[in-house]
């Protein structure tokens, strides 16, 4: 068992996903803590892979019987990056409060709570955690572009969603989601030739982003049917 462990965990660092599950299945059961090990990297290969459903059966398992709060703490924000890509956003959420719960507080938390809040169309709430990501970390990316993406969509603060979003920018001057959030506040800012050019970058980088299509789209018809604005 011990070689076959050692084996996979070795392929697993290679990023030799499929390998490396193959040779997780192939460990017999042993003790219930070495049980909790294998389904730990189980569940890991199968996040990997994309294979969602298979992941949560070993993932939940680890957050339900597991003692190793390290591990357990992957998992969780494991499942919830996995229940918030199929939707289901309310066991997301779930798992992200179990988190702050258990004392495990940290800006990934607290921005993937404000994501969770804003798809789900709590707007004070999704400002709330991204406040509070940002009062970890300032100057993190992930939470200045949600913070300054949810101010601009919603209009309540321009200025400051202007600002956030040049910032996270500036930290990956090719992300298109951060490209996109920019050409956004320009658009509600009535700045239709910044707009065009940010949001078109983004989709030059990110082509099949469903959100950029839509923004680009709608920032292109404002600008046919209103060809005298100053935009």
């Amino acid at each position: 068992m011990a070689d076959t462990m050692k084996k996979g965990i070795q392929l697993y660092k290679e990023r030799k996903f499929t390998d490396a599950l193959a040779a997780f299945l192939e460990v017999p059961s042993g003790k219930p803590e070495n049980n909790l090990e294998l389904a730990y990297y189980i569940g890991l290969c199968y996040a990997r892979l994309e294979r969602h459903d298979d992941a949560l059966v070993y993932l939940e398992q680890v957050v339900t019987a597991d003692t190793d709060l390290a591990r357990v703490y992957q998992c969780r924000m494991l499942l919830s990056v996995i229940y918030t890509l199929t939707g289901r956003t309310r066991l997301a959420d779930f798992e992200l409060r179990k988190l702050i719960d258990s004392g495990y507080e940290s800006v990934q938390v607290f921005c993937s709570l404000g994501y969770i809040a804003w798809e789900t169309g709590d707007v004070d709430s999704s400002i709330e955690w991204y406040e509070k990501a940002l009062s970890l970390e300032p100057a993190n990316a992930t939470a200045l572009n949600g913070l300054g993406y949810v101010l601009a969509d919603t209009g309540r603060d321009l200025t400051r969603a202007l600002s956030f979003c040049k910032k996270a920018l500036d930290s990956s001057p090719d992300n298109p989601a951060y490209l996109d959030s920019l050409g956004w506040v320009y658009f509600k800012l009535g700045l239709s030739p910044e707009a065009k050019n940010h949001t078109r970058r983004a989709r030059e980088f990110a082509p099949d982003n469903q959100i950029i299509g839509s923004h680009l789209r709608e920032i292109l018809e404002h600008s046919i049917n209103s060809p005298g604005a100053r935009r």
